[in-house]
This record gives C-alpha cells, structure tokens and sequence, in this order.
C-alpha cells in the first residue's frame, strides 16, 4: 500500500485530538486533479472543526483529514479533466476538508495555475482568505462608495484583504486590531483603526453600514450597538449569529465556496502588487498542531502557512 502523511482528527477535543499520521495515498477520480502538496495555510477553521466548534455547520465522519487549502504540483489526472496536466503549478482550496496530506485528490474546477513571481507558500495563503474576504464583503449587497464598513479581526488574513477590498471600492474602512499591529492595519488602507486592547471599539464607531466579523464571540456581541439603523453584520466566525440576532436587525453567516475565476484575478493582482498578502509564518509538517493551536490562542498578522518540504 503506497502511504502519505496526514494530519488527522481522530476525535473532537484540544491539540491532542489531532495526530501526523500514515495513510493510504488517495487518486484521482472523475474531473480530479492528484496535487503532490508543496504548502498549505493554516487557518482559524482548523481549530474551530477540531473543538467541534462548527460540527453542526460542517457535519464530519471521524477520522479525517484536516486542511482546506492548497499549493502544489499535478502528478496525475482523473478522466473528464481538460485543463491541467501534470507538472502545473496549482493552487487552490480544497472544496472541503483533507489539504494537509501529501498527496490530496481535488476537483479540476477547484484549481488554479499558479502566478509566476508566487512561490508554492506565497500561493497557498491565498485561495480561502482573499476569497473569503472577497465574499463576505460583498455577501450582504453591493458595496456603495461613502459606505461605512468595519472589519473586526483587521490584521488577520481575512481582515487584511477586506480592508484592502474595502478601501478599493470606496468605503471609509473601519477597523479592529491589537495596538501593535495597527500601522500595519493603516498601510493596508484603513481609515481609522482602533485597538481593542487599548479602548473599546464602540466608544468612537457608530452609525456603520457593514460590520465584516472575523473574530465572534464578545466582539460579534458588541458590534450590534454600533450598526446603521439599517446595518448588517456578516459574520465568518461564529454561526450562532442566525440564532442571536436581535429583533429588528440583520446578521448573516457566511462560508465562502470555490471561485476559480476571482481567484486567478486575486492571483494575478498579489503577484503585480496591486494586493498585499502578507505570510507571518512558515512552519514545518510536524510543527502543524502546534501552529493551529497559536492560531486558536494568539491573533494573528496576516498568515501561517505549512512548507512540506521543511
């Protein structure tokens, strides 16, 4: 049996519950690409999966493998597949759960070549945070020029592109970061950054259209006294949201999906710096439940990505 090695979740708990593993190699099935993984990010996702935190939004049979995005090289392909061959550099997230492996089964539709000037690490920071910043700026309605928007968690992956995203389409961006990463905050085009650990966010935010919450928890609890009458609050974070929505007001949960094409655009802009992507990071294989575990514990600048060949 030709093995790989996994990270995986035999069971919902703390660091313990995940384990580096030897597991059957998997192959390519109908439209799907066998990606040899260079690199993969590390997410805030995997330590909410791991603590059964999201188990209802993401029903899961245990064991299985943790990860959901991707860079990489093809080194087979499924029958039905047109656009990929072996040897492509590709990117992309994993439409599910089993990105940090080896080798990793993804369907053609999924993918993305890979920009020239983006090495593998560089690339797999992008496909779920810039895409999910992207959507869930965009979720709740188009973005008006002049809309007020703040984005709670702003130094984080997610955080730093929908600031970015924001300020581009015109909004006066609002944003929430510890004080020592505020001027990074400010270089990614925020208009005024406040430091949670400094002062509370409601004491100088108000009337704001579009609260993006990256971070749940007290901060989703406090955000509603600072919305537009007419505001909305998409939430990344927490899906009790649609259950704790106070009368009268709107809040959205949100998960991103795949999009090729906005993704290769996204791509295309890091890589001609029109878009910063800022990698804080990079561990190796067997360092990965450690780092999911900081990313649990510790805020996060920008991205925490995993280097196989480390």
């Amino acid at each position: 049996m030709n093995t790989i090695r996994a990270l995986v979740l035999n069971e919902y708990g703390g660091p313990a519950a995940v384990k580096i593993l030897s597991i059957e190699a998997p192959t390519a099935g109908e439209g799907q690409v066998l990606v040899r993984v260079h690199a993969a990010g590390v997410n805030g996702l995997d330590w909410k999966v791991r603590e059964g935190y999201v188990r209802d939004a993401f029903p899961l049979q245990l064991p299985t493998v943790l990860g959901i995005e991707l860079a990489g090289i093809v080194e087979a392909v499924g029958a039905g597949v047109t656009k990929l061959r072996p040897g492509d550099r590709v990117m992309g997230s994993r439409g599910g759960l089993g990105a940090y492996a080896d080798l990793v089964a993804v369907d053609e539709a999924n993918l993305n070549l890979i920009p020239e000037a983006l090495s593998f690490v560089d690339a797999a920071a992008l496909p779920v945070a810039s895409l999910a910043a992207w959507q869930s700026l965009h979720f709740a309605g188009p973005i008006r020029a002049g809309q007020r928007i703040l984005v709670q968690g702003a130094a984080g992956g997610l955080g730093g592109f929908a600031v970015q995203y924001a300020r581009q389409a015109g909004a006066v961006v609002f944003a929430t970061a510890l004080d020592v990463h505020a001027d990074y905050v400010r270089s990614l085009g925020a208009h005024h950054v406040i430091a949670y650990d400094k002062e509370q966010f409601e004491a100088s935010v108000n009337d704001i259209d579009l609260v993006l919450d990256y971070v749940g928890g007290e901060m989703l609890n406090r955000a509603w006294s600072v919305l537009a009458e007419d505001g909305v609050i998409v939430s990344t974070a927490s899906p009790a949201i649609l259950a704790s929505t106070p009368t009268g007001r709107r809040g959205l949960w949100f998960m991103n999906t795949p999009d090729a094409a906005r993704l290769q655009a996204i791509a295309e802009d890091v890589a001609q710096g029109r878009l910063q992507s800022k990698v804080n990071a990079v561990v190796r294989f067997d360092e990965l439940p450690a780092a999911i575990e900081r990313n649990r514990t510790q805020p996060q600048v920008g991205k925490t990505v995993v280097d196989f060949s480390l």
